[in-house]
């Protein structure tokens, strides 16, 4: 049998209840603590505005989410909802329905040049030789003007473009290989253009999205960043190109060429070109033309039909470690002379061989990539202010550029089209002539059936004599052909730069 101590009872109840005191003020402390502060903090995470007399500390605040913050209700990008807005999660939806309707599809249809199967000799040229690409475009104008990539439309004998659900013929305006651009026209009434951004104000990090109409597939939309600016890739199939690619993780794939880079705002920051991949499938690495670059581009081809280029008279390389050590530096800033045209821009202010441009325009130069689209912005006759180093010494001078001749004025481009030929030709700039150390030449543009396809001589290449007579202009080489029997020796340059000589009995 066991006693009770009700003293002890006594002094266990009185502990109890000061415990459940305790438990309730702490409850009731917490719940005004979360209420009045806690729950500030937190809803200034999830993106709602607070309040000046907050104790959460903006300037500790940094950009969670790369590029410009975007809210679907449209709210003002103060300072009082700063902290919100760079919070925010990324929404991509304004951006999405911008843009999509801008973008549209493109098939070109090819007819093979040559005769190589019996059916084709049998049933006529080009049987069973018809070949079809897609890709897609960007409407650039209202008016019917659509941007693309020059290597989408590129030997294309029709190219048709579907917007919406409508189908269009369109014309080709004007193609530049330099960069991978091509303006398209199609009659119709008004479009729903994009809107153009600036792409010099795109930040590495800033979140993009590539839009594509890939095999007509309505328009497909993928979301990344921007993971660098300037990129070269030595991919452009032109002797004087300009690459200076925005690149990106957001996928672009087969059919999303000619396609727009936009931002979170729906403005084309580029115009998607290439992929980085070993299977031709996206591997993590798109590469976009810069909107900047493409609105000059554009613009110049809607307005003369080709781009105004502006040349600077100079060849330009990247400095590394070897080139530092021959140039006995150990300051990698700017690029170095490797090259100055005779009597061109360049050398008419004193700049020589082994100079170093640190600066155009006062714009820091680090890259031949970046020199070359600070020229692609400008045309001929403009002054450009160049800063450069001569053995540690710092000039400054103004330079003019000039246009593929060495003068200041804006050129329109001549082609000339000889049917006998089947084949468009234009005379070799002065710039090219004295790059490839030629005194005279004669590209061929375009290869149709005819002569020259059966000669098969390639697209690019460059015509210097026939028998030994110098060819100086189109109209002397379709003299030539046309008038030659017997065996003919057509020396030239190819695409590469190298000399090649064509034999052909007539």
């Amino acid at each position: 049998m066991y006693a009770i101590n009700t003293d002890k009872i006594s002094s266990i109840m009185k502990k109890v209840f000061l415990i459940v005191v305790v438990g309730i003020i702490s409850g009731i402390g917490g719940a005004w603590l979360y209420e009045n502060h806690l729950s500030r903090n937190i809803d200034a995470v999830e993106g709602i505005p607070v309040s000046n007399d907050d104790f959460l500390d903006r300037n500790s605040i940094t950009n969670a989410v790369a590029g410009p913050a975007n809210d679907v209700e449209d709210v003002p990008y103060t300072e009082s909802n700063r902290a919100s807005q760079m919070l925010r999660p990324a929404d991509f939806t304004l951006a999405s329905k911008s843009s999509t309707k801008s973008v549209v599809f493109i098939k070109t249809i090819s007819q093979n040049r040559y005769r190589s199967t019996w059916m084709d000799w049998f049933f006529g040229e080009g049987a069973g030789q018809r070949s079809i690409s897609t890709g897609s475009g960007v409407i650039y104008r209202k008016d019917g003007y659509i941007i693309t990539n020059n290597h989408v439309v590129n030997d294309a004998d029709r190219i048709e473009v579907i917007i919406g659900k409508k189908e269009y013929e369109a014309a080709l305006v004007g193609a530049d290989a330099s960069t991978d651009l091509a303006v398209l026209k199609v009659s119709s009434g008004r479009l729903p253009e994009i809107r153009i951004g600036s792409s010099r104000n795109v930040e590495v990090g800033e979140w993009v999205l590539a839009v594509g109409n890939p095999f007509n597939l309505t328009s497909t939309v993928t979301a990344g960043i921007v993971s660098a600016k300037g990129r070269e890739l030595n991919i452009m199939k032109s002797i004087f190109p300009i690459e200076s690619f925005i690149q990106t993780d957001a996928a672009i794939n087969p059919g999303n060429s000619g396609g727009a880079l936009v931002n979170l705002e729906g403005e084309l920051i580029g115009i998607n070109t290439a992929i980085l991949s070993k299977t031709g499938s996206y591997a993590g690495y798109g590469f976009a033309v810069p909107s900047d670059i493409v609105k000059k581009v554009a613009d110049d081809i809607i307005k003369y039909g080709e781009v105004q280029k502006a040349f600077f008279g100079a060849d330009v390389l990247d400095i590394d470690s070897d080139i530092a050590e021959k140039l006995g530096t150990d300051d990698y800033s700017g690029v170095v002379i490797s090259y100055v045209e005779e009597d061109g821009a360049a050398s008419k202010i004193g700049i020589n061989k082994g100079d170093i441009i640190l600066k155009l325009d006062n714009e820091a130069i680090n890259s031949r990539s970046q020199f070359e689209e600070v020229l692609s912005y400008h045309s001929p006759g403009d002054r450009l202010n160049v800063t450069f180093k001569r053995n540690k010494k710092i000039i400054n001078n103004t330079l003019v550029l000039t246009n593929r001749e060495g003068t200041t004025e804006l050129l329109e481009r001549e082609i000339f089209t000889f049917k006998s030929l089947g084949a468009d030709f234009e005379k070799v700039s002065k710039v090219e002539r004295n790059l490839l150390n030629i005194e005279h030449g004669v590209r061929v543009i375009k290869v149709r059936n005819g002569l020259i396809s059966q000669m098969e001589i390639d697209e690019g290449f460059i015509i210097t004599y026939i028998n030994k007579v110098p060819i100086k202009d189109p109209e002397t080489l379709a003299d030539i052909l046309t008038k030659i029997r017997g065996r003919v020796y057509l020396e030239g340059i190819n695409k590469r730069g190298r000399r090649e000589i064509y034999r052909y009995y007539f």
